[in-house]
């Protein structure tokens, strides 16, 4: 089977570390910044950052359009922390006027988990994983409702999560669209990138 090629959206955040875990995977990976190099890929990966600043960019670089109507076609996207929002319909204590790429039925709180003082990291158990994920929750957003045809794969433990965490959904799957709350790319384990990528060659 031919490896599908892989995008990172490369306009801000962790792109090496995401690179790096699907190139360990054995897939073909590129970086996409311009509008060109959307229709390049097989499928895209949007990092954590900062999500307005990202969604400006994308505007700024003219790939936020025809990444939305690549998402409308079934382009499979993983989405992490940042990228969870961007991948959002609808989105809690955004910017004025921010945009997302859109195509998750849901609503996503920015800044969930409070500031950068209140990071903080944790075992995440993940539908179709045998053993726990370790989860680097980053000023991450947390997924405050779901419409029906969301799949939730995973929730914050409800012992080692802050205050208010416990129990929020912070992994979902909606057709060939994935997201995390956190970060994925931190580290050597691969397995939330082979899920993907699972669904990137099932679709």
């Amino acid at each position: 089977m031919t490896s599908p090629i892989v995008g990172v959206l490369a306009l801000q955040g962790d792109v090496r570390e995401h690179l790096a875990a699907l190139e360990r995977l054995g897939v073909t990976t590129t970086r996409v910044r311009r509008p060109e190099e959307v229709d390049s890929v097989d499928a895209l990966v949007v990092p954590g950052g900062e999500s307005t600043t990202m969604a400006k960019l994308a505007r700024t670089f003219g790939v936020l359009d025809p990444l939305r109507k690549r998402i409308e076609v079934g382009l499979p996207v993983l989405g992490t922390c940042a990228g969870m929002i961007m991948l959002a319909d609808r989105v809690l204590d955004g910017a004025v006027g921010q945009e997302t790429l859109g195509g998750i039925d849901m609503t996503v709180r920015r800044n969930a988990f409070g500031r950068q003082v209140d990071s903080f990291e944790g075992p995440v158990e993940l539908e179709g994983l045998d053993s726990p994920v370790h989860g680097v929750f980053i000023r991450a957003p947390w997924v405050e409702s779901v419409g029906d045809g969301v799949e939730v794969l995973a929730r914050v433990d409800h012992e080692g999560a802050p205050g208010a965490a416990a129990g929020r959904i912070v992994a979902v799957r909606q057709g060939p669209l994935m997201a995390t709350s956190f970060h994925p790319e931190v580290g050597e384990d691969s397995r939330v990138h082979g899920l993907f990528v699972d669904l990137v060659r099932g679709s």
